[in-house]
């Protein structure tokens, strides 16, 4: 949470989050991850975590999975690949591609409701690979998510998460702010 602190990684205001829910609170991992020496700290840290596990693969979502997967791929001497979205939906572009029995681990930035992360492995799975875990930098769900694989982050944050028609910011008028990614 240092690394957070000090470059001013967590916001506060009124968010949407990629998930379509509302915050007073966001964490813009970018902010962290555009300096080499934390990027290589936590997504090191992150992969010690699936060492023993040896993925043949490591994926993230675009935007924000791109810098961890490939910092945490470096670390497992794994390779790196990441989906996007196109009209709308999770895909595997730009030639990637996962071969029958890889084993692959999932990673991402932020975790909140884990709909990316479930979209990518989806793919994996119905590429024939096999999804041996997900990893976080941090995890902001308000609840446990079933990925069908283990899932572990370096942090768990207790973030409170609205749905725009309870959310109070709204509700007070605040101006809303969208940082994340995800098109729907």
């Amino acid at each position: 949470m240092r690394m957070f602190e000090k470059t001013g990684a967590l916001l506060r205001g009124h968010f949407e989050l990629s998930s379509g829910l509302h915050s007073d609170q966001y964490l813009q991992c970018a902010l962290v991850l555009q300096h080499p020496e934390y990027a290589v700290s936590l997504c090191g840290q992150l992969a010690s975590k699936f060492k023993e596990d040896g993925p043949d693969v490591v994926v993230g979502p675009a935007l924000g999975g791109i810098v961890v997967s490939y910092e945490v791929a470096k670390a497992l001497d794994a390779r790196s690949i990441f989906c996007e979205r196109r009209d709308g939906k999770m895909t595997l572009r730009r030639g990637f591609s996962v071969a029958t029995n890889d084993k692959v681990l999932v990673v991402e930035d932020v975790i909140t409701t884990g709909a990316s992360v479930k979209e990518i492995i989806e793919i994996m799975r119905q590429s024939g690979a096999r999804v041996i875990g997900v990893g976080a930098i941090c995890d902001r769900s308000s609840g446990p998510i079933d990925f069908g694989a283990r899932f572990e982050s370096l942090i768990k944050l207790d973030i409170q998460s609205f749905s725009p028609r309870d959310c109070p910011l709204c509700k007070d008028g605040i101006p809303i702010h969208k940082p994340g990614t995800r098109r729907r």
